[in-house]
């Protein structure tokens, strides 16, 4: 018998203060970037509004308890497809190709809106769901219960990534991707199953960089794919040597954080122009305004909010939002690594935002959708402070 059983439930005020101190980094970076930039608009105000927005979002998503979220989970996913595969037969009236993408739909008083981004935390959830309620039906784990586990993830999947795909938008479709392994990582499969397909993965993905770098003439042969695609991976590996046309982003963003060196220039005192510094390159003005120490006090802020979100997932004993949190730490973890690879020259660019820093109201309220979920996680999950058996 148990009793003198308490349940608390409350708002996680260490995840505010992360929060806040990455809206403060935010709105630093950005008002300093759009000084320089060649844009005349106002983005630290819209980047206000949209973080109020994101409030707004996480103080409706807070109420909603495990069970409202899985009812809700699959009404999400249907939701994010119809608007992926609505946008690419929408009319370019409301639905512009901006930089050689159709990834956004034109609001109105609003501006554009992308509906990838929220996408994103919509596979979560429904990866989420089909994990728990597999492992409900299935009690007893054998090769063939692991593979159809493995087939309904990948299924899930695919479906947006191949309407992303068709934008074109690369960088969207490695989070999904990213998103995916990182929950299979923790669904239960067995190891034995994994280790074989990761491998033959990576031998995949070895051999074609193989071929694009040292015999791109057989991937033209047999796949039809041109030299001058390949221009992104050339200017990566060598962008000096493009510095005039795919590589000048890069060099520029190497430049300005290298001149930064350990203590950085000082706010404002910006010297390396930069275009669209405001966005996905806002880590090169953290990084040469502020130098190292800047930006190891940014990345510090990311580890703790993994660490944050990695500590609630274990505390609650809840399938369904521990799978969660892995969702969300991997598509964090995700944008994180490549936002900064991509800008100080370790990983191609690809033009993904750095989650709450960049300016962007499609990719700050798809994170701080994100984010709701584990703020409602902590804020429901039952903590049993007294209990005794007899």
């Amino acid at each position: 018998m148990t009793t003198n059983k308490a349940s608390t439930t409350k708002l996680d005020y260490n995840l505010v203060l992360i929060l806040f101190l990455l809206f403060l980094a935010s709105c630093i970076s950005i008002y300093s970037a759009q000084k320089t930039g060649q844009y005349k608009e106002n983005f630290l105000i819209k980047q206000l509004v949209w973080y109020l927005v994101g409030s707004g979002i996480i103080a409706a998503v807070i109420t909603l308890d495990s069970d409202q979220l899985k009812k809700l989970s699959w009404y999400a996913y249907g939701f994010g497809l119809f608007l992926l595969g609505f946008l690419l037969i929408a009319p370019e009236s409301i639905a512009p190709v901006i930089n050689g993408a159709k990834s956004w739909f034109k609001v109105p008083g609003l501006g554009s809106l992308q509906p990838s981004e929220f996408v994103k935390v919509f596979i979560i959830l429904a990866l989420a769901r089909a994990i728990v309620e597999h492992h409900q039906k299935y009690r007893v784990k054998t090769v063939q219960t692991d593979l159809w586990l493995m087939a309904k993830l990948g299924l899930i999947t695919m479906f947006p990534l191949l309407l992303v795909m068709q934008q074109p938008d690369l960088g969207t479709s490695l989070v999904f991707i990213a998103i995916l392994l990182g929950m299979l990582f923790i669904s239960g499969v067995s190891w034995k199953i994994l280790v074989p397909i990761f491998s033959v993965g990576s031998v995949i993905i070895t051999t074609i960089f193989y071929f694009v770098l040292w015999k791109p003439e057989v991937l033209e042969k047999y796949l039809g794919v041109k030299e001058y695609q390949f221009g992104r991976i050339y200017s990566w590996i060598d962008p000096y040597n493009y510095q005039s046309t795919t590589g000048f982003q890069l060099t520029r963003s190497l430049l300005a954080i290298g001149s930064g060196e350990t203590t950085g220039k000082g706010y404002g005192q910006r010297e390396v122009y930069l275009p669209e510094s405001h966005t996905d390159f806002i880590f090169s003005v953290v990084g040469e305004e502020f130098g190292f120490i800047g930006s190891s006090i940014l990345i510090s802020l990311f580890f703790l909010l993994i660490y944050q979100i990695t500590k609630i997932g274990m505390e609650t004993k809840n399938d369904f939002y521990t799978y969660v949190c892995v969702g969300v730490i991997s598509m964090v973890t995700f944008h994180v690594f490549q936002n900064i690879g991509m800008t100080i020259g370790i990983l191609p660019i690809t033009g993904i935002p750095l989650p709450f820093i960049s300016y962007g109201g499609s990719s700050l309220m798809g994170n701080m959708l994100a984010l709701s979920l584990i703020f409602s996680i902590r804020y429901h999950y039952k903590k049993y402070m007294f209990s005794t058996t007899e």
